[in-house]
């Protein structure tokens, strides 16, 4: 018997023309600077401008005039609404204003403690002692009552446990969240309070 030479099989012809490469916008600008403004006209607002509705031609002409960018800053307004600044210093501006607001937004730590439904006296101190701290930081804390296997039929004694802890703590902090089951876990949420 005769062997027939492997010919694999011939590419199919691709109809779509040649790939095209990659484009990442990353590099796009995330806004409409001169002539890539799309809007016949728009409102012009700014220091070194008189505020009012003109023709892009005209805008661009007074931007040119100043030596700077025209800046479309909210395109779904009507008409859009631009500015004359350096785009650059725009750029930078944008992102000093972000930096700055990112620094002001709280960062909320929640610290966990774990009770078990037969927690003795010195084990509920101690923990008691760590969620003072806590609170005292500023951070919350959520406690949880876990059961393990049979100790479930114990969650009234969970129950019982973590509004002690939550009197305990009535100076250091307030209750969000009263004592919830979920799943084999019994939650309490406590927030420090305002000084």
């Amino acid at each position: 018997m005769e062997k027939k030479p492997f010919n694999p099989r011939p590419p199919r012809p691709n109809n779509n023309g040649p790939r095209r490469p990659f484009n990442n916008n990353k590099d796009k600008d995330p806004y409409a600077i001169n002539e890539h403004i799309r809007a016949r006209e728009v409102r012009l607002v700014g220091d070194n401008v008189e505020t009012g509705v003109y023709p892009i031609q005209e805008a661009l002409k007074i931007a040119d005039g100043l030596g700077l960018d025209l800046i479309e800053i909210s395109p779904t307004a009507q008409p859009p609404v631009c500015k004359i600044l350096d785009y650059q210093k725009f750029l930078y501006q944008q992102k000093k204003r972000q930096k700055e607001q990112k620094a002001k937004a709280t960062k909320v730590v929640v610290k966990e403690i774990r009770f078990g439904p037969q927690t003795d006296d010195h084990d509920y101190n101690f923990k008691l002692k760590h969620a003072i701290g806590f609170l005292q930081e500023g951070a919350k804390v959520k406690a949880y009552v876990f059961f393990k296997g049979r100790s479930i039929l114990f969650k009234e004694q969970g129950e019982v446990l973590l509004l002690r802890f939550a009197n305990d703590l009535e100076e250091y902090g307030k209750v969000d969240q009263m004592p919830v089951l979920e799943g084999k876990r019994m939650i309490i949420m406590l927030s420090p309070k305002k000084k």
